[in-house]
């Protein structure tokens, strides 16, 4: 039962991270108005918003104008129950699975939105810092991913420092931006989150999956050298699967 009730809450957040996708970007709030379809603007009553079953009854499509519905939402909401099942299965009732999922739910609005805008809200990253350095105070966390408060301030420091270092050097030398300030705090996110040690690891596996996902669209030439590449999921995905085998790391650090 704790498992289901684990999934069905991750999905019932993953419907709220939809609400923030969509809306953080043009400056719509979040909580005040409710769900509408963005082809006719009607209301969707409540029955045609439950997490992941209304989209599969609707056909994906809507109820009023028939427009097909972005599966995106679907997606946002099974990942998100997916996050919940997977860090409750892996750290039971805890703060550390409290804290987790808190930065599951920012990982997977900061990922969506990054990847299709191009930016990276200061709603997102300047409360995620906050935590991951106020957490650090607590001796009782999990050692193993969560750093303390000294580790953690320079985790934070350091992961927006590189960042902000290859973006200067990129702009002395091709006298234009190269990345954005927003992935400097996310890195700095990172970094105050896990501590120092999961900055490299973090960056290199980040520039590895982002390497290899973009040179076949450059080999194909669907994408030219200069063209703009969302670096904030590919961070995430670094910082994930250091999380993930953090034990391992540190063991051959």
């Amino acid at each position: 039962m704790f498992y289901l009730a684990a999934f069905v809450l991750g999905s019932i957040w993953g419907s709220f991270c939809n609400v923030c996708i969509y809306r953080l970007p043009d400056n719509y709030s979040v909580i005040t108005k409710r769900s509408f379809c963005r082809s006719c603007k009607n209301k969707i009553k409540w029955y045609d918003n439950i997490p992941l079953l209304s989209f599969i009854f609707l056909k994906g499509k809507c109820r009023n104008c028939s427009n097909k519905i972005s599966s995106q939402y679907f997606l946002v909401e099974l990942i998100a129950a997916i996050s919940f099942l997977s860090i409750y299965y892996i750290y039971g009732i805890s703060i550390t699975t409290l804290l987790l999922i808190i930065l599951s739910i920012f990982f997977i609005i900061i990922f969506f939105i990054d990847l299709k805008h191009y930016i990276i809200p200061n709603e997102l990253t300047f409360p995620l810092m906050l935590i991951g350095f106020i957490k650090s105070f607590d001796p009782n966390l999990n050692q193993t991913i969560f750093p303390n408060y000294i580790n953690s301030l320079l985790g934070g420091f350091f992961g927006y420092a590189i960042i902000w270092l290859i973006i200067f050097f990129y702009k002395k030398v091709r006298n234009k931006e190269g990345m954005g300030l927003g992935d400097a705090k996310l890195m700095a996110v990172v970094g105050f989150w896990f501590g120092w040690v999961s900055i490299p690891f973090t960056i290199f596996i980040s520039s590895a999956v982002a390497l290899v996902l973009v040179v076949p669209s450059l080999i194909k030439k669907t994408r030219n050298m200069s063209a703009q590449i969302p670096f904030g999921p590919y961070i995430i995905i670094g910082c994930i699967i250091y999380v993930t085998f953090a034990n391992q790391i540190k063991y051959l650090l």
